[in-house]
């Protein structure tokens, strides 16, 4: 029995064949392909004339397949078909985990750092749902979620501490200049203040200053800190925020810190996953990153 196989074309052929006879135009099959139209007219009469037949008709506007042509390209592609499916078994699967956060915290605290997760995890695809609802684990196809509040945060959940910022007041630069920074309460009306849909303002008015009345100072609402976080930066007023989210922008200087003093608050940023027997190996690797992204 001779060894090989010593009938067999070009496999490179074979593989512009399959492609020109989906597509039945060259240069639709030279863009998926990325090689020149020429490129591929080429081996298509290389393929033809080792077969001695022809494979496509040459029409008017555009190709057409020759009986020939269409029953080789079926038994080609189911070939081509089993090679990709032999290899993609050879290959590690991608494991894919979705993370669920607030649009906030996306923005402000993982975003940044992302792209170190991927190069030193390129075998986990790491899916972020960002959202201000609360994601269900179930019905939502979520691995892990990333919680603000106290645990427990629901049966059959672990619940992990991953940070408890305090909260801080910051402006602009360029607003303090202006204005002046404020040193007391009634100093502090001058400025608007910048609500999120935490709304600290109160409590932060009663914490540091012990003014539980309502202040008169001008407002401005929005429904995201990160929102309330870049209407700072861009002079609008005083917002206040996670440390977590604007110390990047303390250090580069595009905000300040208004007060001395922070609001700790008896809530923290949480890890949340489902209460499994054995939980995936992705899901491991992703905890241990984030937990040392607040290492000291």
């Amino acid at each position: 029995m001779p060894e090989g196989f010593p009938s067999l074309p070009p496999l490179n052929a074979l593989r512009v064949l399959e492609v020109v006879s989906r597509h039945l135009n060259f240069r639709l099959a030279a863009q998926e392909l990325g090689v020149t139209q020429a490129a591929v007219a080429q081996q298509v009469r290389g393929l033809e004339a080792n077969l001695g037949l022809p494979l496509f008709e040459r029409l008017p506007r555009g190709l057409g397949l020759t009986d020939a042509g269409r029953a080789y390209s079926a038994s080609v592609r189911a070939a081509l078909a089993m090679i990709d499916d032999a290899t993609r078994l050879l290959r590690p699967a991608a494991q894919h985990l979705t993370v669920s956060v607030t649009p906030t915290f996306a923005a402000k605290w993982l975003m940044p750092r992302l792209g170190h997760f991927a190069e030193a995890h390129p075998d986990i695809d790491l899916r972020l749902l960002a959202s201000d609802r609360l994601s269900h684990f179930h019905t939502d196809g979520v691995d892990l979620a990333v919680r603000h509040g106290q645990p427990p945060f629901g049966t059959g959940l672990n619940a992990e501490l991953l940070m408890a910022p305090p909260i801080v007041a910051v402006a602009s630069p360029a607003l303090l200049a202006q204005k002046g920074k404020p040193s007391d309460f009634e100093s502090l009306q001058r400025f608007t203040q910048l609500h999120d849909a935490h709304d600290f303002w109160p409590l932060v008015s009663a914490t540091l200053f012990q003014q539980p009345g309502a202040s008169t100072a001008k407002h401005m609402r929005f429904n995201q800190t990160s929102l309330a976080v870049e209407a700072a930066i861009n002079g609008q007023g005083i917002a206040l925020a996670s440390l977590a989210f604007v110390d990047e922008d303390i250090a580069n200087g595009r905000l300040v810190q208004v007060f001395d003093r922070q609001l700790a608050l008896d809530k923290g940023f949480y890890l949340v996953w489902p209460r499994k027997a054995r939980a995936s190996e992705a899901l491991a690797v992703v905890r241990a990153w984030l937990m040392a992204q607040v290492a000291p």
